[in-house]
Protein backbone atom coordinates (compact mmCIF):
# COMPACT_ATOMS: atom_id res chain seq x y z
CA UNK A 1 0.00 0.00 0.00
CA UNK A 2 0.87 3.51 -0.57
CA UNK A 3 2.19 4.79 2.57
CA UNK A 4 1.86 8.60 0.95
CA UNK A 5 -1.73 7.85 -0.02
CA UNK A 6 -3.03 6.37 3.31
CA UNK A 7 -0.85 10.10 4.61
CA UNK A 8 -3.05 12.22 2.38
CA UNK A 9 -5.92 10.44 3.83
CA UNK A 10 -5.80 10.52 7.51
CA UNK A 11 -4.79 13.94 6.97
CA UNK A 12 -7.81 15.25 5.65
CA UNK A 13 -9.85 17.26 7.57
CA UNK A 14 -13.00 15.46 7.28
CA UNK A 15 -15.30 15.45 10.59
CA UNK A 16 -19.05 14.20 9.93
CA UNK A 17 -21.05 16.12 7.82
CA UNK A 18 -17.42 18.11 6.55
CA UNK A 19 -16.19 15.54 4.63
CA UNK A 20 -15.30 17.69 1.19
CA UNK A 21 -11.17 17.30 2.09
CA UNK A 22 -11.04 13.73 2.42
CA UNK A 23 -13.24 13.46 -1.11
CA UNK A 24 -10.47 15.58 -2.57
CA UNK A 25 -7.98 13.44 -1.08
CA UNK A 26 -9.47 10.29 -2.03
CA UNK A 27 -10.70 11.86 -5.54
CA UNK A 28 -6.67 12.09 -6.61
CA UNK A 29 -5.88 8.35 -6.50
CA UNK A 30 -8.95 7.50 -8.23
CA UNK A 31 -8.44 9.01 -11.67
CA UNK A 32 -8.87 5.71 -13.69
CA UNK A 33 -12.24 5.33 -12.55
CA UNK A 34 -15.53 7.39 -12.87
CA UNK A 35 -16.19 9.66 -9.82
CA UNK A 36 -19.35 11.48 -8.39
CA UNK A 37 -20.13 12.88 -4.88
CA UNK A 38 -23.83 13.85 -3.93
CA UNK A 39 -25.53 16.47 -1.94
CA UNK A 40 -23.95 14.60 1.03
CA UNK A 41 -20.41 14.35 0.57
CA UNK A 42 -20.70 10.42 -0.16
CA UNK A 43 -18.31 9.32 -3.01
CA UNK A 44 -18.66 6.50 -5.46
CA UNK A 45 -15.76 5.54 -8.01
CA UNK A 46 -17.43 3.05 -10.82
CA UNK A 47 -15.05 0.77 -13.41
CA UNK A 48 -15.63 2.01 -17.06
CA UNK A 49 -16.68 -0.33 -19.99
CA UNK A 50 -18.15 -3.62 -17.31
CA UNK A 51 -21.34 -5.53 -18.15
CA UNK A 52 -24.10 -3.22 -16.77
CA UNK A 53 -25.75 -6.85 -16.67
CA UNK A 54 -23.15 -8.54 -13.92
CA UNK A 55 -24.54 -8.85 -10.23
CA UNK A 56 -22.76 -5.65 -8.68
CA UNK A 57 -20.62 -5.59 -5.32
CA UNK A 58 -19.96 -2.81 -3.57
CA UNK A 59 -16.93 -1.82 -1.75
CA UNK A 60 -17.70 0.37 1.36
CA UNK A 61 -15.74 2.53 3.78
CA UNK A 62 -16.59 5.73 5.52
CA UNK A 63 -15.41 9.09 4.95
CA UNK A 64 -15.89 10.79 8.00
CA UNK A 65 -13.40 11.11 11.85
CA UNK A 66 -15.14 11.42 14.93
CA UNK A 67 -14.43 15.29 15.88
CA UNK A 68 -16.41 18.28 17.42
CA UNK A 69 -18.33 21.79 16.82
CA UNK A 70 -18.25 25.13 18.24
CA UNK A 71 -21.42 25.08 20.30
CA UNK A 72 -21.90 28.37 21.83
CA UNK A 73 -19.01 30.76 22.59
CA UNK A 74 -18.57 32.40 25.91
CA UNK A 75 -17.46 35.71 27.05
CA UNK A 76 -13.79 34.68 28.03
CA UNK A 77 -13.32 33.66 24.72
CA UNK A 78 -13.51 29.70 25.53
CA UNK A 79 -15.85 27.61 23.11
CA UNK A 80 -18.70 25.31 24.29
CA UNK A 81 -18.72 21.79 21.81
CA UNK A 82 -20.38 19.34 21.10
CA UNK A 83 -19.07 16.02 19.82
CA UNK A 84 -19.52 14.70 16.07
CA UNK A 85 -19.31 10.92 16.67
CA UNK A 86 -18.79 8.53 19.62
CA UNK A 87 -15.28 10.25 21.71
CA UNK A 88 -15.36 8.90 25.70
CA UNK A 89 -15.35 11.89 28.20
CA UNK A 90 -11.80 11.05 29.39
CA UNK A 91 -10.27 10.78 26.37
CA UNK A 92 -11.03 14.80 25.10
CA UNK A 93 -9.03 17.01 27.92
CA UNK A 94 -5.65 18.05 27.55
CA UNK A 95 -5.41 17.91 23.75
CA UNK A 96 -4.93 19.82 20.78
CA UNK A 97 -7.51 20.46 17.50
CA UNK A 98 -7.74 22.29 14.35
CA UNK A 99 -10.71 24.38 13.78
CA UNK A 100 -12.15 25.31 10.10
CA UNK A 101 -13.72 28.42 10.18
CA UNK A 102 -16.35 29.51 7.66
CA UNK A 103 -13.67 31.51 5.29
CA UNK A 104 -11.92 27.82 5.55
CA UNK A 105 -9.15 29.30 7.86
CA UNK A 106 -7.29 26.31 10.30
CA UNK A 107 -7.04 27.64 13.84
CA UNK A 108 -5.41 25.80 16.58
CA UNK A 109 -7.05 25.46 19.78
CA UNK A 110 -6.50 23.45 23.35
CA UNK A 111 -9.07 21.37 25.09
CA UNK A 112 -9.47 22.30 28.51
CA UNK A 113 -8.40 20.16 31.34
CA UNK A 114 -8.11 21.87 34.83
CA UNK A 115 -5.12 22.80 36.54
CA UNK A 116 -4.53 19.57 39.48
CA UNK A 117 -3.74 22.74 41.60
CA UNK A 118 -7.16 24.00 40.96
CA UNK A 119 -9.07 20.85 41.82
CA UNK A 120 -10.62 19.63 44.72
CA UNK A 121 -10.05 16.33 45.91
CA UNK A 122 -13.56 15.22 44.94
CA UNK A 123 -12.48 16.42 41.40
CA UNK A 124 -9.18 14.52 41.21
CA UNK A 125 -10.78 11.60 42.42
CA UNK A 126 -13.96 11.52 39.93
CA UNK A 127 -13.90 10.21 36.38
CA UNK A 128 -17.40 12.24 35.77
CA UNK A 129 -16.96 13.96 33.29
CA UNK A 130 -19.71 16.60 31.26
CA UNK A 131 -19.06 17.58 27.54
CA UNK A 132 -20.77 21.00 28.95
CA UNK A 133 -18.25 21.95 30.90
CA UNK A 134 -15.10 21.37 28.60
CA UNK A 135 -14.43 23.95 26.55
CA UNK A 136 -11.69 24.63 23.41
CA UNK A 137 -8.76 27.77 24.12
CA UNK A 138 -8.02 29.38 21.73
CA UNK A 139 -6.23 31.76 23.34
CA UNK A 140 -8.31 34.68 23.30
CA UNK A 141 -9.44 36.51 26.35
CA UNK A 142 -12.92 37.78 25.34
CA UNK A 143 -15.91 36.43 22.92
CA UNK A 144 -14.55 39.40 20.41
CA UNK A 145 -11.13 38.32 19.68
CA UNK A 146 -12.68 35.02 19.06
CA UNK A 147 -14.91 36.53 16.57
CA UNK A 148 -12.25 38.89 15.10
CA UNK A 149 -10.47 35.24 14.34
CA UNK A 150 -13.13 34.05 12.24
CA UNK A 151 -14.85 31.54 14.22
CA UNK A 152 -18.49 31.26 14.48
CA UNK A 153 -21.32 28.50 15.91
CA UNK A 154 -21.32 25.74 14.30
CA UNK A 155 -17.66 25.09 12.81
CA UNK A 156 -15.84 21.82 13.02
CA UNK A 157 -12.55 20.83 14.47
CA UNK A 158 -10.43 17.55 14.32
CA UNK A 159 -7.71 16.40 16.46
CA UNK A 160 -4.46 18.15 15.63
CA UNK A 161 -2.26 14.71 14.72
CA UNK A 162 -0.03 14.27 11.76
CA UNK A 163 0.31 10.89 9.84
CA UNK A 164 3.61 9.33 10.37
CA UNK A 165 4.78 6.20 8.83
CA UNK A 166 7.74 3.60 10.93
CA UNK A 167 8.94 1.81 8.19
CA UNK A 168 11.40 0.09 10.72
CA UNK A 169 7.92 -1.34 12.69
CA UNK A 170 5.89 -1.44 9.37
CA UNK A 171 3.87 0.55 11.60
CA UNK A 172 1.82 4.05 10.61
CA UNK A 173 0.95 6.81 13.42
CA UNK A 174 -1.55 9.26 13.02
CA UNK A 175 -5.41 9.94 13.27
CA UNK A 176 -8.84 8.56 11.65
CA UNK A 177 -7.59 5.01 10.65
CA UNK A 178 -11.76 4.36 11.50
CA UNK A 179 -11.84 4.74 8.92
CA UNK A 180 -9.49 6.51 6.39
CA UNK A 181 -7.65 3.04 6.53
CA UNK A 182 -11.07 1.80 4.66
CA UNK A 183 -11.00 4.47 2.36
CA UNK A 184 -7.33 3.74 1.03
CA UNK A 185 -8.48 -0.11 1.08
CA UNK A 186 -11.27 0.72 -1.40
CA UNK A 187 -8.35 2.46 -3.93
CA UNK A 188 -5.98 -0.38 -3.43
CA UNK A 189 -8.72 -3.21 -4.31
CA UNK A 190 -9.65 -1.50 -6.90
CA UNK A 191 -6.31 -0.99 -8.40
CA UNK A 192 -5.37 -4.10 -8.00
CA UNK A 193 -8.98 -5.78 -10.05
CA UNK A 194 -8.92 -3.05 -12.69
CA UNK A 195 -7.09 -5.05 -15.12
CA UNK A 196 -9.36 -8.17 -14.45
CA UNK A 197 -12.60 -6.46 -14.38
CA UNK A 198 -13.38 -8.04 -17.94
CA UNK A 199 -13.33 -11.55 -16.44
CA UNK A 200 -14.87 -10.91 -13.07
CA UNK A 201 -18.63 -11.93 -12.18
CA UNK A 202 -19.30 -8.70 -10.50
CA UNK A 203 -19.49 -5.31 -10.91
CA UNK A 204 -17.11 -3.48 -8.66
CA UNK A 205 -18.08 -0.06 -7.64
CA UNK A 206 -16.36 2.12 -4.64
CA UNK A 207 -18.86 4.32 -1.99
CA UNK A 208 -17.40 6.48 0.37
CA UNK A 209 -20.07 6.90 2.81
CA UNK A 210 -20.38 10.30 4.98
CA UNK A 211 -21.74 10.43 8.27
CA UNK A 212 -20.83 6.92 9.63
CA UNK A 213 -19.99 7.92 13.20
CA UNK A 214 -23.43 10.18 13.91
CA UNK A 215 -25.37 6.95 12.77
CA UNK A 216 -24.26 5.54 9.59
CA UNK A 217 -26.31 7.79 7.91
CA UNK A 218 -24.32 7.56 4.51
CA UNK A 219 -24.38 4.21 4.04
CA UNK A 220 -27.90 4.04 3.84
CA UNK A 221 -27.98 7.06 0.93
CA UNK A 222 -24.79 4.75 -0.96
CA UNK A 223 -26.61 1.73 -0.72
CA UNK A 224 -29.93 3.00 -2.26
CA UNK A 225 -27.93 4.55 -5.31
CA UNK A 226 -25.42 1.54 -5.88
CA UNK A 227 -27.82 -0.96 -5.47
CA UNK A 228 -25.35 -3.60 -4.34
CA UNK A 229 -26.36 -7.60 -4.67
CA UNK A 230 -22.90 -8.04 -2.43
CA UNK A 231 -21.07 -5.85 -0.55
CA UNK A 232 -17.42 -5.73 1.48
CA UNK A 233 -17.40 -2.92 4.07
CA UNK A 234 -13.44 -2.16 5.47
CA UNK A 235 -13.06 -0.74 8.74
CA UNK A 236 -10.78 0.36 10.79
CA UNK A 237 -11.76 -1.55 13.87
CA UNK A 238 -10.68 -1.17 17.50
CA UNK A 239 -7.40 -2.69 18.11
CA UNK A 240 -8.06 -5.19 21.45
CA UNK A 241 -5.10 -7.00 21.72
CA UNK A 242 -3.43 -4.16 24.71
CA UNK A 243 -7.11 -5.14 26.87
CA UNK A 244 -7.81 -8.97 26.72
CA UNK A 245 -5.19 -12.16 26.88
CA UNK A 246 -3.83 -13.65 23.53
CA UNK A 247 -6.29 -16.54 23.18
CA UNK A 248 -9.32 -13.83 23.86
CA UNK A 249 -8.09 -10.77 21.81
CA UNK A 250 -9.92 -10.96 18.14
CA UNK A 251 -8.50 -7.54 16.77
CA UNK A 252 -4.50 -7.94 17.12
CA UNK A 253 -2.16 -5.35 15.60
CA UNK A 254 -0.05 -7.57 13.07
CA UNK A 255 -2.52 -10.34 13.34
CA UNK A 256 -4.07 -10.09 10.13
CA UNK A 257 -7.26 -8.67 8.48
CA UNK A 258 -10.46 -9.02 11.07
CA UNK A 259 -13.34 -10.95 9.29
CA UNK A 260 -16.28 -9.88 11.50
CA UNK A 261 -18.80 -12.34 12.52
CA UNK A 262 -21.68 -10.10 14.46
CA UNK A 263 -21.89 -6.90 15.98
CA UNK A 264 -24.70 -4.49 17.47
CA UNK A 265 -25.34 -3.62 13.71
CA UNK A 266 -25.64 -6.89 12.10
CA UNK A 267 -24.87 -10.57 12.04
CA UNK A 268 -22.73 -11.81 9.22
CA UNK A 269 -24.12 -13.63 6.59
CA UNK A 270 -22.05 -17.18 7.10
CA UNK A 271 -22.10 -17.98 3.55
CA UNK A 272 -20.47 -15.29 2.72
CA UNK A 273 -17.70 -15.21 5.70
CA UNK A 274 -16.85 -19.05 4.86
CA UNK A 275 -16.51 -18.01 1.50
CA UNK A 276 -13.97 -15.79 2.79
CA UNK A 277 -12.13 -17.98 5.22
CA UNK A 278 -11.66 -20.65 2.64
CA UNK A 279 -10.37 -17.93 0.50
CA UNK A 280 -7.94 -16.75 2.74
CA UNK A 281 -6.51 -20.14 3.41
CA UNK A 282 -6.21 -21.43 0.26
CA UNK A 283 -4.07 -18.42 -0.76
CA UNK A 284 -1.85 -18.03 2.88
CA UNK A 285 -4.02 -14.49 3.72
CA UNK A 286 -3.67 -13.96 7.79
CA UNK A 287 -6.50 -13.42 9.06
CA UNK A 288 -8.84 -13.44 12.64
CA UNK A 289 -12.62 -13.65 13.20
CA UNK A 290 -13.95 -11.70 15.28
CA UNK A 291 -17.53 -11.36 17.30
CA UNK A 292 -17.80 -8.01 19.13
CA UNK A 293 -19.85 -7.54 22.16
CA UNK A 294 -20.45 -3.51 20.45
CA UNK A 295 -19.87 -1.23 18.02
CA UNK A 296 -21.36 -1.52 14.73
CA UNK A 297 -20.38 -0.85 10.54
CA UNK A 298 -22.02 0.44 7.82
CA UNK A 299 -23.15 -3.20 6.84
CA UNK A 300 -25.43 -2.58 9.09
CA UNK A 301 -27.48 0.25 6.62
CA UNK A 302 -26.31 -2.12 3.76
CA UNK A 303 -27.43 -5.20 4.79
CA UNK A 304 -31.17 -3.96 4.63
CA UNK A 305 -31.04 -2.72 0.99
CA UNK A 306 -33.76 -3.62 -0.56
CA UNK A 307 -34.66 -7.52 -0.54
CA UNK A 308 -30.96 -7.55 2.07
CA UNK A 309 -27.70 -7.51 0.85
CA UNK A 310 -25.05 -9.97 2.55
CA UNK A 311 -21.91 -8.35 3.16
CA UNK A 312 -18.71 -9.38 4.15
CA UNK A 313 -17.00 -6.88 7.20
CA UNK A 314 -12.93 -6.80 6.86
CA UNK A 315 -11.40 -4.69 9.45
CA UNK A 316 -7.78 -3.22 9.95
CA UNK A 317 -7.22 -3.29 13.62
CA UNK A 318 -6.30 -0.09 14.69
CA UNK A 319 -5.13 1.06 17.86
CA UNK A 320 -7.11 3.36 20.50
CA UNK A 321 -9.70 4.57 17.52
CA UNK A 322 -12.10 7.07 18.30
CA UNK A 323 -9.42 8.96 20.36
CA UNK A 324 -6.72 11.73 18.93
CA UNK A 325 -4.00 9.16 18.11
CA UNK A 326 -3.95 5.62 16.29
CA UNK A 327 -1.56 2.89 14.97
CA UNK A 328 -2.21 0.67 12.40
CA UNK A 329 -0.05 -1.74 10.72
CA UNK A 330 1.21 -1.95 7.11
CA UNK A 331 1.31 -5.76 6.90
CA UNK A 332 -2.64 -5.81 8.11
CA UNK A 333 -3.77 -2.80 5.86
CA UNK A 334 -2.39 -4.93 2.69
CA UNK A 335 -4.13 -8.49 4.55
CA UNK A 336 -7.19 -6.55 3.96
CA UNK A 337 -6.72 -5.43 0.31
CA UNK A 338 -5.29 -9.19 -0.29
CA UNK A 339 -8.50 -11.15 1.16
CA UNK A 340 -11.18 -8.65 -0.85
CA UNK A 341 -9.43 -8.21 -4.06
CA UNK A 342 -9.05 -12.12 -3.93
CA UNK A 343 -12.54 -13.48 -3.08
CA UNK A 344 -14.28 -10.87 -5.59
CA UNK A 345 -11.70 -12.34 -7.90
CA UNK A 346 -12.93 -16.21 -6.89
CA UNK A 347 -16.38 -15.42 -7.30
CA UNK A 348 -18.47 -16.97 -9.53
CA UNK A 349 -22.33 -17.35 -10.61
CA UNK A 350 -22.81 -20.72 -8.52
CA UNK A 351 -20.98 -18.56 -5.54
CA UNK A 352 -23.20 -15.32 -5.97
CA UNK A 353 -26.19 -17.71 -5.88
CA UNK A 354 -24.93 -19.39 -2.96
CA UNK A 355 -23.97 -16.22 -0.89
CA UNK A 356 -27.29 -14.66 -1.65
CA UNK A 357 -29.24 -17.77 -0.56
CA UNK A 358 -30.95 -18.53 -3.76
CA UNK A 359 -29.73 -22.13 -3.39
CA UNK A 360 -32.16 -22.70 -0.13
CA UNK A 361 -35.40 -23.78 -1.25
CA UNK A 362 -33.95 -26.17 -4.73
CA UNK A 363 -34.20 -29.33 -2.93
CA UNK A 364 -37.50 -28.52 -1.40
CA UNK A 365 -38.72 -27.48 -4.71
CA UNK A 366 -37.45 -30.65 -6.50
CA UNK A 367 -39.10 -32.76 -4.18
CA UNK A 368 -42.48 -31.00 -5.26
Amino acid sequence: MDMEMLKNLSNAFGPSGFEEDVIRAAARYLTPYQIENDAMNNLYARMSGTDSEKPVIQLDAHLDECGFMVQCIHDNGCLGIIMLGGFHLTNIPAHSVVIRTRSGNLIKGIITSKPVHFMTEDERNSQNLDIGQIYVDIGAINSREVEEAGISIGDPMIPDVSFEYHEQQGVCFGKAFDNRAGCACIIDTMDKLREEKNRLAVQVVGAFAAQEEVGMRGAEVTSQIVKPDLAIVFEGSPSDDFFFSPGIAQGKMKGGVQIRLMDKSYISNPAFTEFAVNTAKKFGIRFQETVRRGGSTNAGRISLTGKAVPVLVLGVPSRYVHTHYNYCAREDLEAAVELASKVILELDNDAIRHICRQDILDKVLEER
